[in-house]
């Protein structure tokens, strides 16, 4: 009896032994379609937005969000749309897809009201048909830079590094002529531009952007063409808004309506986003933003970038330092110094000026470095005296907008 009994557990062992192998199979098995499914909910760059290089960082998915690495940026003077970053605060209008394609529309119309004599709606067509301009600038999001304020106290928002920015060649018609044309009231001091993509969110506020008329009336383009193609769609395609020396979000994409108007709209993009109190405000402090206390993300600061040595490269004792610096075009950049003792004294760089006071200085610089761990710092500094400041925290700001402090790269030199 014993040894049937014995018989017995042992035919029940076994019968665990394979239950257990069998629901083991099925739970690895399970996980390996849970790693499969995790991955594909990490899409590239390529498969977010057709034509983009799937080098670049995915931010974000919704809305897209992507940032060109400093390996990539540095191998063009203009930036090709295939790694040109992208921000997004709404999908790409009804109709259209995510692409560096240009959308195909039959033709496009842009309105212009207001505090003007004459009302007038525009088509492409005819936009094409008029004197044309051209002109290279760099492009930056307002938040460009915004991990490095997270050293100090995290700043909501993607965690932007150096890449949310380009330099490229836009083509388009002066706004200057149009609003001519249409009879600008002596009261108007603000074009407000509005274009035709629509929040994901059908109660949130849509995206709209005021500019002073005198900014738009001195540079303001509609461009219809980057860097001699078609203007892509994911960029703002058939038709942008370009304003010179100003932040990315101010360059309003699918442009169909423009406003004259007497003061700046008090859109949610106005106030409270996109705006920087006019004081120093206690680093990880939260800010009520107010007209009064705060401006708008308008002109861009003066920045420079290391564009090489890269972030953690090792490299030997003497080395090319290499990158680019820029403002908001109102003056030349006049120097880009390169310190490697962290700001004891600093050196020189050669610069090479852009075809336009509005794009990319190259600049370059052979230096020494100690062996071991060491930083190279870049600064920037242009006609007014204007220039990058070396503790970053001092422009803290919950949002982290407009980072321009002095540039450090941290190397290893062998």
């Amino acid at each position: 009896m014993k040894e049937k009994e014995k018989e017995l557990d042992l035919e029940q062992l076994e019968m665990d032994r394979r239950t257990f192998l069998k629901k083991s199979a099925a739970a690895g098995a399970a996980v390996g379609l849970m790693g499969m499914g995790m991955a594909q909910q990490q899409p590239t760059a390529d498969t977010l937005v057709a034509g983009k290089d799937p080098g670049l960082i995915v931010r974000n998915t919704n809305p897209i969000e992507l940032e060109t690495p400093v390996s990539l940026l540095r191998q063009h003077a203009l930036t090709p749309k295939s790694i040109m970053y992208i921000r997004n605060n709404q999908p790409v209008p009804p109709g259209m897809t995510p692409t560096t394609a240009p959308p195909q529309v039959s033709d496009w119309t842009v309105e212009v009201t207001g505090l003007v004599d004459r009302p007038i709606t525009l088509r492409l067509s005819q936009l094409k048909a008029l004197p044309a301009t051209e002109l290279e600038m760099v492009l930056q999001c307002s938040g460009n830079g915004r991990s490095f304020f997270s050293k100090y106290a995290r700043a909501s928002g993607a965690q932007w590094e150096r890449g949310s920015m380009a330099n490229v060649r836009w083509k388009g018609v002066k706004l200057s002529n149009l609003l001519e044309a249409a009879g600008i009231k002596a009261e108007a001091r603000f074009l407000t531009a509005e274009g035709a993509d629509q929040p994901a969110n059908p109660n949130a506020a849509d995206i709209e952007r005021s500019i002073p008329l005198s900014d738009i009336l001195a540079n303001g383009m509609l461009a219809y063409e980057m860097n001699g193609e078609p203007l892509p769609t994911v960029h703002g395609g058939p038709l942008r808004l370009i304003v010179p020396g100003y932040y990315g979000i101010n360059n309003i994409k699918w442009v169909n309506k423009l406003r004259l108007e007497a003061a700046p709209s008090n859109n949610n993009t106005m106030i409270p986003r996109y705006r920087v109190p006019n004081n120093p405000i206690p680093v990880g402090s939260s800010f009520q933003f107010t007209l009064d206390n705060s401006r708008p993300n308008w002109r861009q600061n003066v920045k420079s970038i290391i564009f090489s040595p890269t972030e953690g490269e090792a490299v030997s004792g003497l080395i090319d330092v290499t990158g680019v610096a820029w403002n908001d075009g109102s003056a030349p950049i006049t120097s880009v110094e390169v310190s490697t003792n962290q700001g004891r004294s600093w050196q020189a760089a050669t610069l090479e000026k852009p075809s336009s006071p509005y794009g990319w200085y190259r600049w370059r610089i052979r230096v020494l470095v100690a062996a071991g761990d060491s930083e190279i710092w870049s600064r920037a500094t242009d006609a007014l005296g204007r220039s990058q400041p070396i503790d970053g925290a001092i422009f803290w700001n919950p949002n982290g907008y407009e980072w321009n402090a002095v540039d450090k790269v941290r190397i290893r030199v062998g």
